[in-house]
């Protein structure tokens, strides 16, 4: 069909970028290569003799090693079922360090 009213990818095939229900084991493989790479920096600085706050709170995180892997892969999210959601679904998860739940939720 021809015109303004024709069809796109889109009315096709509903989304163009689908987001996969769960993460694969690629993805699963980089979260922890970049925890792992996190710990070392975190300990690195440490050992250098620096002080500040977001170091002494930095400590305080659990490591990977330490991580159940519900804690590594999911994230709290209040509006999803189960108070979970993949992490692969939080926008810059590659650039920000979730690796606690708020107080109270135990899950």
């Amino acid at each position: 069909m021809f015109g303004a009213f024709r069809a796109t990818i889109i009315a096709y095939g509903g989304l163009l970028w689908k987001m996969p229900a769960e993460m694969n084991k690629t993805r699963k493989a980089n979260v922890r290569k970049r925890l792992k790479a996190v710990d070392k920096v975190i300990a690195a600085v440490a050992e250098s003799g620096v002080k500040c706050k977001a170091l002494t709170l930095a400590l305080q995180l659990p490591k990977e090693s330490e991580m159940k892997p519900r804690d590594k892969y999911t994230v709290f999210s209040k509006n999803h079922k189960g108070y979970r959601k993949g992490l692969h679904k939080v926008p810059k998860f590659t650039k920000v360090t979730m690796r606690t739940s708020p107080p109270g939720f135990t899950s």
